[in-house]
C-alpha cells in the first residue's frame, strides 16, 4: 500500500474511520506518513492533528481509544480507510460517531463476544468466565461438549423453557471456544458465507 502523501500540500491525507463490526462511519481525520507508520506500528489510530500541529493518538486523555483491525486504501491511493474497535465513544463529545449517531450492533452476540473479552481480562476473582478461561483450553472445550450433550437430552422431551436454556449455555459456551482459539463469531460466519456463495 503507498499512499501518495505528496498529493496535498499539507502533506496529509484524509483517513475514515469505520467501525469493522457494525461498519458504521464513526469519523473522518488526516494523517501525514509519520500518523500512519505510528499507527501500523502500535495498532491504535493516530492522526495528525492541524490544531495541535503534532500527532494526536486517538484516546490517549480519554482511554477510547481505536483499535486497528484493518487499513486500505482507494483507487487513487490519497484517502485511508480504517477498520476499528472503538474502546467507547468516538467522539470528543461523548456521542458514539461524530455525527451523534448510535453505533451499536443489532447482533446481541457480537456484544456478548465483547463481553467475554472483557471478562476474560477482568481482576474480578468471582467472575465465572475468567475462571473458565483460568482452567484451560481443555477445560473450556470440555464444556462445550457436555452442554451440547444436554441439549440433545433437552431436545428429546417437550420442556421447551429447558431445552432454550440449555441451548444457550451451549451457545455461550461455544463463543468462550471460539475466544479461547483466537476466533471470533465472524470467523465462522466468514466460512459460512463463503459456502452459501457456492
Amino acid at each position: 500500500m503507498k499512499i501518495d502523501f505528496k498529493k496535498y500540500a499539507d502533506g496529509l491525507v484524509p483517513a475514515v474511520i469505520q467501525d469493522n463490526k457494525t461498519q458504521k462511519v464513526l469519523m473522518l481525520g488526516f494523517m501525514n506518513e509519520e500518523a500512519l507508520q505510528k499507527t501500523m506500528a502500535e495498532g491504535k489510530v493516530t492522526f495528525y492533528s492541524r490544531s495541535k500541529k503534532r500527532l494526536w493518538t486517538k484516546g490517549e486523555e480519554s482511554g477510547h481509544h481505536l483499535l486497528v483491525k484493518e487499513v486500505l486504501s482507494d483507487c487513487d491511493n490519497d484517502t485511508l480507510l480504517i477498520k476499528a474497535h472503538p474502546l467507547g465513544p468516538t467522539c470528543h463529545t461523548g456521542a458514539d460517531t461524530c455525527w451523534s449517531e448510535r453505533n451499536h450492533s443489532d447482533d446481541f452476540l457480537y456484544y456478548l463476544e465483547d463481553i467475554i473479552e472483557l471478562r476474560k481480562k477482568s481482576t474480578d476473582a468471582k467472575s465465572y468466565v475468567k475462571d473458565l478461561f483460568g482452567k484451560g483450553i481443555n477445560k473450556i472445550a470440555q464444556k462445550v461438549g457436555e452442554e451440547a450433550v444436554e441439549l440433545v437430552i433437552e431436545a428429546k422431551d417437550s420442556n421447551e423453557e429447558l431445552f432454550l436454556n440449555e441451548a444457550a449455555d451451549l451457545l455461550f459456551h461455544y463463543l468462550v471456544l471460539l475466544n479461547a482459539k483466537g476466533y471470533n463469531l465472524q470467523s465462522v460466519v466468514r466460512i459460512l458465507q463463503a459456502r452459501h456463495s457456492k
